[in-house]
């Protein structure tokens, strides 16, 4: 069983994929059929005709609703079977499950759980993906590793010195002291590195001679979404006082939606508020953040292979894993809630 909450938004897709064709995808072990209507409303079906348990994803769109490949069978964007082959009564029980859908932040999120507590306002709020002062762009990974994974790596980012260390990462970050704060649902992982010389992606994109004032800020929102807040200014114009007036900042905005236990969507995206016109700028700045991000993508199936090859080993651990620790403990927190009313029950 994939250990995470049902009762909570997910992403599912970026806008983008998601046209007016059948569009198959796992989120949190449910098979998914997704697609637009032709007015462009985006769909979330369970991916099995209620009839034979075919996937209706190898089957084709008819206007808006889906007929199943195998026996012709119809379900419309509700999820109601409106048409079976070869008789004119339709059997009352014949539907498959349609999945609360949001379409947001450039996201569509879909919600596995019980739909009555689908409240559009739990979105996670990223809203720098589509705010006229950000610029950016992303990309989504299939990692073959638990979600968890990922966010253990997003919490901790002294992996950035020795994972990183040609792009973004030098010795200051894991030098450098950080605070953990952490509320309902939420984990801040808080580190400056003052006065240092700027990393090579930084000291590309800032521009500016000289040794600068570097943070990462970062906020985890249960259950697999952490946006990060990063960025350099010069040293002493006063960034950690709260002006950024000398320096550029970025918002990376992560979401690894669990798929099976041991793979899930990485969905990733950088936002940034310098050169917002350029899309030279966003090509550019998405195909680097790409290639570090491939490398996080090679350390996390080479760990998840290790895990499996280890059943019974105990992870240690370290200062630099308290972000990561409480992320966990929200997670599981929300997962013995959700499920204690079904372990009662069966008692």
């Amino acid at each position: 069983m994939i250990h995470a909450p049902l009762n909570a938004w997910y992403v599912a897709a970026w806008d983008h994929e998601i046209r007016h064709e059948l569009f198959p995808r796992t989120i949190v072990g449910k098979k998914m059929v997704l697609y637009r209507t032709i007015e462009g409303r985006a769909v979330a079906l369970e991916d099995a005709c209620w009839h034979r348990l075919v996937p209706l994803s190898i089957g084709k769109l008819v206007g808006d609703e889906v007929q199943c490949g195998y026996h012709g069978l119809r379900y419309n964007s509700r999820g109601r079977c409106s048409h079976m082959p070869s008789q004119e009564t339709i059997n009352p029980s014949a539907s498959v499950r349609s999945f609360p859908i949001v379409e947001a932040h450039r996201f569509i999120w879909v919600w596995p759980g019980d739909p009555a507590l689908a409240d559009p306002a739990l979105v996670p709020d990223l809203h720098w993906m589509n705010s006229p002062g950000w610029a950016g762009d992303g990309k989504v990974i299939r990692p073959n590793c638990e979600y968890r994974l990922v966010v253990d790596n997003l919490m901790d980012l002294t992996h950035e010195t020795f994972t990183h260390a040609t792009t973004i990462g030098d010795d200051t970050v894991a030098e450098s002291p950080f605070t953990v704060t952490h509320g309902e649902g939420t984990t801040t992982v808080t580190r400056w590195m003052l006065d240092i010389e700027p990393p090579p992606f930084w000291k590309m994109n800032y521009g500016k001679p000289g040794r600068v004032d570097r943070w990462q800020i970062i906020h985890f929102l249960a259950p697999c979404t952490v946006a990060i807040d990063v960025g350099v200014a010069t040293a002493g114009s006063g960034a950690p006082q709260g002006d950024r007036s000398q320096g550029i900042s970025m918002w990376v905005v992560n979401s690894a939606t669990p798929e099976t236990e041991t793979s899930c969507h990485y969905f990733w995206a950088n936002m940034r508020d310098w050169r917002l016109h350029e899309q030279v700028a966003t090509h550019q700045i998405r195909e680097a953040v790409s290639g570090i991000f491939h490398e996080d993508h090679v350390m996390l199936e080479a760990q998840q292979q290790a895990i499996l090859d280890h059943p019974d080993h105990d992870f240690y651990n370290l200062n630099i894993d308290g972000g990561s620790m409480w992320a966990r403990r929200i997670i599981d927190q929300q997962v013995a809630r959700e499920r204690a009313p079904l372990q009662h029950a069966a008692e």
